[in-house]
């Protein structure tokens, strides 16, 4: 019966959905407060039914109900319990399920927290959440259904693709979606603009939090995903500009564009059109983004989906979502009053910098991903865009990108003097000469003279950052206390920018170490041999046999040493599933805050006295993740600013006589 129950609340969402849609536009079109006051309920309603389906299937997955056919295509009586949990969304239709979840809670957090929002403003952003619900809804149902059912049912499943059995994409696709819906806000907020008629400050401070909280999960489920593929895979690498990986990395790129575009917005009423386009942009990106995955288009560990049926299904949605926002902005965008007015080196000019340079990245990715595709489809033949390419065209982009952000919050909006913002600067420029000449005296020369790029921007990030909250607080140029206080009294915006900006210093920093100064040795070792991989020696001491809850394993023992002295000693596996017939590499990995020694154990060679032995030293790859995830956190540090709270202070603005933000 709860299979059913899932299905039969997944058909009344829809029905609501259609209301949600339909009903408080035309009362919003017509002034009928009424009907405007069925968004809310209709939102709140839709997104309990959604939860009552995944938690369905959910309870389906956890009980081995194996009647419930995507049950059995993905789970298994043995598999431990945090994997038929994680499982529901380690599969196409599963994952479907928790992206129309995260759509919907969304769009019930818009009415339950946007209470400050005009009602007409409110109706039509929860009215445009509906019609995304309605479409994919429709998806699931139509050529997705989860609670398909099996006759008669198997005494057990064929269990969940082994390299998804992993804590990191336990919780990585929940990050990731809530990155990918989230954007979805912002894109109503657009279209029920051009519906208005109306952009103006009060609307980017009510849609900036919402992009906020999407580019921070967004920026979370990047980072578990890179984890995950650094240290499962066992390839040794972090990123390597897979077309799933860029899918992700697009609509991150304009997201962080369109956070600081509505920034002008709300501060100085401009760029109003801009940031309408870059919500529509961003958000189809997420779309695109599911197209590619769930298409049958991409061969990749990441994608779910083979069917191309819907892809087809997908593709149309895009382009009705797309093609429709973007037919409604060339009718209504021209009619937008313009906003004030800027000299080009003020801190709007800055950040219309920064906006050309992250859409000028976002196109490079865009086009290095799907040029292939374009030709594969053309039959015009097939070509590999790989990493050489997105290095060359996107690294030229990324490096003033980084150097304007730092400048950029030391000119003053309107008109700046950019000689007395770089003279305010001189202790980054300091800060940044030193590293360099560390790593190059550490690094004997620096290697590539990219690298030694890459630290000096990292360092200028990093030491900017500090340098412009340092200036806001006037350190050591009034009492300290005076300046504690200062800090104390902060915008939590201010706070955020800050660790957002020098965490992406760190993780450029990381980038860098572990691209330009990696050391790999790979050979064919036996128990008792010793190998050297940077300045460590690894000694091979001995292969034995573990038994895993659904799987056995073949497990090496590695002792790691440095000048004599033990390091650790490392456990990597070589595991096979025998339900699925798959092997895996599980890596084992000696980290310390400045680098990771990295053992993967391979195939053993064909007389089985000796196996094939990756090891690698990674300077500074920790702070790839600890970066992005400071990223992240700077993020939800920004969305706690008192500003974006529910019942935001208008009131109290208008009663002070000042209707613009603080500063």
């Amino acid at each position: 019966m709860i299979p059913e129950l899932g299905h039969y609340a997944l058909v009344l969402a829809l029905f609501v959905a259609l209301v949600q849609s339909g009903v408080p536009l035309v009362g919003a079109a017509t002034g009928n407060a009424a009907w405007m006051g069925v968004a809310r309920p209709a939102a709140i309603a839709q997104m309990l039914l959604v939860l009552v389906a995944y938690g369905a299937l959910t309870w389906a997955h956890v009980v081995s109900d194996f009647s419930v056919s995507n049950v059995v295509a993905n789970s298994h009586s043995m598999k431990p319990m945090l994997y038929k949990v994680s499982g529901v969304w380690g599969n196409h239709e599963g994952s479907m399920m928790l992206w129309i979840v995260m759509l919907t809670v969304f769009g019930a957090a818009v009415g339950i927290f946007g209470r400050n929002l005009p009602p007409s403003l409110k109706a039509r952003v929860i009215s445009v959440q509906g019609m995304i619900g309605v479409g994919f809804l429709l998806f699931i149902l139509i050529t997705s259904n989860p609670f398909l059912r099996v006759v008669p049912a198997p005494l057990d499943g064929n269990d969940l693709n082994p390299l998804l059995q992993d804590p990191g994409l336990a919780f990585h696709p929940p990050f990731l979606y809530a990155g990918y819906v989230g954007f979805s806000v912002a894109f109503s907020f657009a279209v029920a603009a051009l519906i208005e008629g109306r952009v103006d400050p009060a609307w980017a401070r009510w849609v900036r939090p919402w992009t906020l909280a999407a580019w921070s999960t967004l920026t979370a489920g990047i980072a578990l995903g890179s984890w995950w593929a650094y240290y499962e895979l066992g390839w040794g690498g972090w990123w390597y500009w897979d077309p799933v990986e860029n899918a992700s990395f697009m609509p991150w790129l304009a997201g962080t564009a369109l956070l600081h575009s509505a920034i002008v917005v709300e501060k100085r009423d401009a760029l109003k059109t801009w940031t309408i386009l870059l919500a529509i942009i961003t958000f189809s990106l997420s779309l695109m983004g599911t197209f590619l995955v769930r298409s049958g288009i991409l061969t990749s560990v990441h994608a779910f989906a083979v069917d191309p049926a819907r892809g087809v299904f997908i593709l149309v949605l895009l382009a009705i979502a797309t093609g429709g926002s973007l037919l409604l902005y060339s009718v209504r965008a021209p009619s937008l009053k313009t906003g004030g007015l800027f000299a080009p080196v003020s801190r709007e000019g800055s950040l219309v910098l920064n906006n050309l340079l992250l859409s000028t990245a976002t196109a490079t990715v865009f086009i290095g991903t799907l040029y292939p595709l374009f030709l594969d489809v053309l039959d015009l033949g097939k070509v590999s865009v790989g990493p050489p390419f997105f290095n060359a065209t996107f690294i030229p982009v990324a490096i003033p990108m980084v150097i304007a952000m730092v400048v950029g919050p030391f000119l003053a909006w309107k008109r700046a003097d950019l000689l007395g913002a770089l003279t305010r600067l001189w202790t980054a420029g300091v800060a940044t000469v030193a590293c360099v000449a560390i790593a190059a005296y550490v690094t004997n020369g620096g290697g590539p003279l990219l690298a030694l790029v890459g630290i000096a921007l990292a360092a200028w990030a990093f030491f900017g950052s500090l340098a412009e909250f340092a200036e806001r607080i006037r350190l050591f140029r009034i009492p300290v206390k005076d300046s504690w206080n200062r800090a104390v009294n902060l915008p939590r915006s201010a706070w955020g920018m800050t660790i957002a900006h020098a965490c992406m210093g760190i993780a450029i920093a990381g980038m860098t170490g572990t691209s330009a100064w990696q050391s790999e040795t790979i050979k064919a070792m036996k128990p008792g041999d010793t190998a050297t991989v940077g300045a460590y020696s690894v000694h091979f001491d001995r292969v034995g046999t573990v038994q895993g809850p659904n799987y056995s394993a073949e497990q090496g023992v590695f002792t790691v040493t440095r000048g004599g002295n033990h390091i650790a000693t490392l456990t990597p596996q070589r595991r096979s599933y025998p339900v699925t017939r798959m092997t895996t590499t599980e890596a084992a990995i000696h980290t310390t805050w400045l680098s990771d020694v990295y053992v993967a154990l391979g195939d053993p060679t064909q007389n089985g006295t000796a196996w094939t032995v990756r090891l690698y030293h990674h300077p500074l790859v920790p702070w790839i993740w600890i970066g992005s995830l400071g990223m992240m956190l700077g993020g939800l540090v920004s969305l706690s600013d008192r500003r974006f709270r529910v019942g935001a202070p208008e009131r109290r603005r208008a009663a002070k006589g000042n209707l613009q933000p603080a500063e």
